[in-house]
């Protein structure tokens, strides 16, 4: 089990973090490409909706995790490759939540991991849609709470 590393950047709407650069160098080419795209979707969700103001990108666990200290909008949302799985990424949520339970009710057709993950296939095409939904529904996760409105 990886060790939480320590935050090295408040990055707001910057690229990644020099760690964070490091860790996508590290990843197999199919498996970087896809997870630079999930960053770059998380970003550009995160820029078009409201409430939830600058992300910060740094590592938990040792994996990519994108943070809304700004606002405390969100719950923290983690991309990876799926170990040992060498043609799996995962959006990871907060296990605590129900978010990845109205994941499932919102999208049967996704595939998912308990109640924690998004996997997806590396040679697949992005459910860009869906991922921009759910991402958005994660990011802004303390906001509805506050509301009294449900995931």
């Amino acid at each position: 089990m990886r060790k939480p590393a320590r935050s090295t950047s408040k990055a707001t709407r910057r690229p990644q973090t020099k760690s964070a650069d490091a860790l996508f160098d590290a990843y197999p080419a199919p498996v970087k490409t896809k997870l630079l795209a999930l960053r770059r979707l998380i970003f550009e969700t995160a820029k078009a909706t409201r409430g939830v103001g600058a992300l910060e990108e740094t590592l938990k666990w040792g994996q990519p995790s994108y943070l809304t200290p700004e606002t405390g909008s969100g719950s923290t949302v983690r991309i990876d490759q799926v170990k040992p799985a060498a043609d799996q990424v995962a959006v990871y949520f907060h296990c605590q939540t129900n978010l990845v339970e109205t994941f499932r009710e919102l999208y049967p057709e996704l595939n998912y991991s308990g109640n924690r993950a998004i996997l997806l296939d590396v040679a697949g095409k992005l459910p860009e849609a869906a991922l921009r939904h759910c991402v958005g529904l994660a990011l802004t996760y303390h906001l509805r709470r506050k509301a009294g409105v449900a995931s």
